[in-house]
């Protein structure tokens, strides 16, 4: 899967529509969604943190933790706005950084608690999504996948597997 930054070199102005999206209050907010162990989902509010360098997520001792432990699939979608309808959607696998620098940078860059039992995860995207709301009648969707992953058979006819320049 794409890393953030693949992404958004790929497609500049899909992942600035995303952030924009996601960080429309100031800090990341969003819902994350995560595979409990008997397969369903579990979705929880947090605050995403999208840098040049990728897209992370601080995720404290919880199930939802334990879920991107066992399983790693997640789903992101944008908080609601006050003046919009428009949402922005990801979804990919969610990896625990394991490098001391990295961390300690993202720690200081959100000002994170010393102390607190919080692990950090890189979310890799494999579909980004936005979806602009015109009118209550008219509504356009810009899809990206990452097509280093094969489409299933069964999504072929999917509209949203067409390529991006092909989604309306």
């Amino acid at each position: 899967m794409a890393s953030w930054a693949d992404f958004a070199a790929a497609e500049p102005e899909l992942a600035a529509d995303i952030r924009t999206l996601v960080c429309q209050y100031g800090p990341g907010l969003g819902y994350l969604a995560t595979v409990r162990p008997d397969g369903g989902p579990r979705i929880h509010p947090v605050s995403p943190v999208i840098t040049d360098a990728g897209l992370f997520c601080f995720v404290l001792p919880s199930p939802k933790r334990h879920d991107l432990d066992r399983d790693g699939r997640y789903s992101l979608h944008s908080f609601p706005s006050t003046d919009a309808d428009d949402e922005a959607y990801l979804s990919g696998t969610a990896t625990p950084v394991t490098d001391p620098a990295l961390t300690a940078h993202l720690a200081t860059l959100m000002r994170a608690a010393a102390g607190v039992d919080w692990r950090i995860y890189e979310l890799s995207v494999s579909v980004a999504m936005v979806v602009r709301h015109e009118t209550s009648k008219v509504s356009t969707r810009t899809v990206w996948r990452d097509r280093t992953r094969p489409v299933p058979k069964a999504r072929e006819n999917d509209p949203c597997t067409k390529p991006l320049d092909s989604v309306q």
